[in-house]
């Protein structure tokens, strides 16, 4: 099983690879970051609310809030300003969540029915936190290879990059 302190190191590496791929996709034109290129959700914009749909239902479970969710694959905001926005807000949510966890919650079990295919389903909460934060990860690293495609670089990706984490002895 995973720790809370686990919980915590990637809740705040979620918002600082988000803080930073918004950044570099906020210098695209519209055309370019709303452009299908292929990709699993076609263009940056669309993948970008990909992983914004998953934390937000993810997190909605894990705190046993309703949350009404689009169909799985819809865009939940058209406009880029309002999607940075909402993701600032889903992070700030997220590093609440992480900081208020207890071994016991992730000791627990999840019960929620699938936005996917609408089936029952149980689930350790453990796995439920680890794959909420691996589904961003894996989305984010599609985002970056439509970044690089676009011409522009996303930067180091790696946790040990993050600020605070790795200590350099020279």
């Amino acid at each position: 099983m995973i720790s809370v302190e686990y919980c915590q190191l990637l809740a705040r590496y979620n918002h600082w690879m988000n803080e930073r791929m918004y950044a570099v996709v906020g210098e695209f034109s519209v055309v370019e970051r709303t452009r299908d290129s292929g990709a699993f959700f076609g263009s940056m914009h669309r993948t970008l609310n990909h992983i914004l749909w998953g934390d937000r239902i993810w997190l909605s479970r894990f705190k046993s809030e309703a949350y009404t969710v689009p169909a799985f694959g819809a865009d939940l905001f058209a406009d880029f300003a309002e999607l940075a926005r909402e993701r600032a807000a889903t992070d700030t949510a997220i590093l609440d969540w992480a900081g208020q966890l207890s071994p016991a919650w992730l000791g627990g079990t999840l019960e929620y029915r699938s936005a996917s295919d609408g089936k029952l389903r149980r689930l350790a909460n453990w796995v439920a936190a680890t794959h909420m934060f691996q589904h961003a990860t894996h989305h984010r690293g599609q985002l970056a290879t439509l970044i690089k495609q676009a011409g522009r670089d996303p930067g180091t990706t790696d946790m040990p990059w993050m600020p605070g984490i790795i200590k350099a002895l020279d």
